[in-house]
């Protein structure tokens, strides 16, 4: 009598998907390790990682409405609108009534956050080259070239 097999199959070393084979575990732990350095580093500043990602945004092209500002942060309006009152608390920004149309907000920094501008970025850059120790220019910019592609193929996908 020959032996009969399992109905129930075994999963095959091919099935299982490590986290060091997908691409977007890998990227989500490097993003929070840069995170973590970065909010220990800002905090002597007084900004938090929320507010860092709003500075960023605003030192690039203040004066935008709170929508705006949203979007391009990539976060809920409702979340906007409460780290934006903490900021405000904080002196970092002030927010202003349009003039052509009452019902929207727009955002300016403050000098105390103008000021922080040139310190904070040099604090990024610095953690930056941090983590990029030890890899070649090459290897750097093909990271870029990829890691872009594949924002752009996911940023595709409709469902």
């Amino acid at each position: 009598m020959g032996s009969r097999r399992s109905s129930k199959r075994q999963p095959s070393r091919r099935s299982e998907f490590p986290p060091s084979e997908s691409s977007g575990y890998l990227v989500r732990d490097a993003h929070r390790a840069f995170q973590r350095l970065l909010e220990r580093r800002i905090a002597a500043y007084g900004v938090t990682r929320g507010q860092w990602y709003f500075l960023r945004v605003l030192w690039n092209e203040d004066g935008l409405t709170q929508r705006e500002l949203s979007a391009r942060v990539g976060m809920m309006e409702p979340t906007t609108v409460i780290a934006l009152r903490g900021m405000e608390k904080s002196g970092l920004i002030r927010r202003l009534r349009s003039t052509d149309d009452k019902r929207r907000s727009h955002v300016w920094l403050t000098t105390k956050a103008q000021r922080m501008r040139k310190a904070l970025l040099a604090l990024a850059r610095g953690i930056t080259e941090e983590a990029e120790a030890g890899i070649s220019r090459g290897d750097l910019l093909r990271f870029r070239r990829v890691i872009a592609r594949m924002t752009a193929n996911l940023d595709r996908i409709k469902r």
